[in-house]
């Protein structure tokens, strides 16, 4: 054998563990291709009734809002008329309570006034015509 005819072999069976390694490596991917894909369809086959399921839920809780702003607007229009009553009559009625009260108070304050004696003056000196005298003078 030549150096030529060595080298040749040499390159041949270089060639041949390259081959048997790529063909390895390209069956492993091939394998990893098809556990990628099946995964892929997995989660496609459960993700779809999922998402149409969720559509369901979104469009049910819009349903639900759209019931909630109409009691939130109604409950507003009936807070804007009570206020609007409550004003009503506090200006219908509330002047002439308060009068009555007044009165009302007034009159028990004379009564009560009427019957008790006067009370006394501290702190202020009357002229010497209205002084009564004390025993002391």
């Amino acid at each position: 054998m030549s150096g030529g005819e060595v080298a040749g072999l040499l390159v041949a069976v270089f060639w041949a563990i390259l081959v048997s390694f790529l063909s390895v490596a390209l069956v492993r991917l091939a394998q990893t291709l098809r556990a990628a894909t099946k995964l892929v369809t997995g989660v496609t086959e459960h993700a779809v009734p999922l998402l149409g399921e969720a559509s369901q839920t979104v469009r049910s809780a819009q349903a639900q809002l759209d019931r909630v702003e109409t009691i939130a607007s109604d409950v507003q229009d009936v807070a804007a008329n009570a206020s609007a009553l409550s004003t009503t009559v506090a200006s219908t009625f509330g002047g002439p309570l308060v009068k009555v009260a007044a009165f009302g108070y007034g009159v028990r304050r004379a009564l009560r006034r009427r019957g008790a004696p006067p009370p006394p003056v501290v702190g202020r000196t009357l002229p010497a015509a209205r002084r009564r005298p004390t025993g002391k003078d």
